[in-house]
């Protein structure tokens, strides 16, 4: 039936949750920051308090490689096209004013429509030609 309805199945053993590779990323990300606590929460609120200073983190001032090294709140509120076009014209002027420094060309600044983490695996599930069941809950 997913294969039909055109939905890539998960393959991870049950229990396992390593089926959503952005999530895990995610949780990678948190584990390996400096603040992690290395002997874990004293207690739910200090969970809460450090989960809350590393979302803030996360979406306010890491900048991701994936998207250019701009932050998610930059992405989001499309700030990106302006600031990765700034970047651009600086590498530009930069070449022009010290040609030497550069073999070939400059970083590529353009603008990342699409984000994957693994575009070479990522590809999008085929199309099925059948006609789609829509299910409706009824109130």
């Amino acid at each position: 039936m997913l294969h039909w309805l055109g939905v890539k199945p998960s393959y991870s053993r049950p229990r396992v949750s390593d089926d959503n590779a952005f999530v895990e990323s995610l949780f990678k990300t948190a584990k390996y920051r400096p603040q992690f606590p290395a002997k874990g929460f004293a207690d739910l609120a200090a969970a809460r308090q450090w989960a809350s200073e590393f979302v803030h983190w996360y979406n306010m001032e890491h900048r991701h490689s994936g998207i250019q090294y701009v932050t998610p709140a930059q992405r989001h509120s499309g700030q990106d096209i302006d600031i990765l076009s700034a970047r651009h014209r600086l590498y530009h002027h930069a070449k022009q004013q010290h040609p030497q420094r550069w073999s070939r060309h400059t970083r590529n600044w353009d603008h990342v429509a699409v984000v994957t983490l693994n575009p070479e695996r990522d590809q999008p599930a085929a199309v099925v030609d059948r006609p789609a069941k829509v299910f409706v809950k009824a109130a």
